[in-house]
């Protein structure tokens, strides 16, 4: 596997531990987005695309996220214990759209991802520095605080 290309849209002065999002592009034919770059206890590292796992009410049908208390759509109070466990036994609420099979691909993404955010850092502190565009991402939502939070590292 080749990475041909890595963009990097860097996040200054957030208040949780996400500093950036990545895209790569694998062979000039696949590209992946929306790689989050995250500052964790041990350093950045890289958490995939994900969504939001979700169920549905059983009075209504309707769906609403794991972590929501009350159906969007009737508004009955819904059970805690909705989600299955992760391997720490806590309530999964993120599935993976795409992942590396195995770790030593995961480490390769990683180490491309994490060399070009380390990059764009130091390209971002030259005078002139202007931000590779994202037009079609809706990144600006992040920088202006209004966003959830990143998924949890696996």
């Amino acid at each position: 596997m080749n990475i041909t290309e890595v963009r990097v849209k860097l996040l200054e002065n957030q208040p949780d531990k996400l500093r950036g999002f990545a895209s790569i592009t694998i062979d000039d034919f696949l590209v992946i987005r929306d790689l989050k770059i995250i500052e964790g206890g041990n350093g950045l590292f890289i958490a995939m695309p994900s969504r939001k796992l979700c169920d549905r009410c059983t009075s209504c049908g309707g769906k609403n996220h794991l972590r929501a208390r009350f159906c969007n759509d009737c508004g009955r109070r819904l059970r805690n214990d909705r989600g299955l466990p992760d391997e720490r036994g806590r309530t999964r609420l993120y599935a993976d759209i795409s992942h590396p099979i195995h770790q030593k691909a995961r480490d390769f993404v990683e180490a491309r991802v994490l060399e070009a955010f380390k990059h764009e850092v130091e390209r971002s502190k030259q005078e002139g520095y202007v931000a590779h565009s994202f037009e079609d991402l809706d990144y600006e939502s992040y920088e202006n605080g209004h966003h959830a939070h990143a998924a949890p590292a696996e």
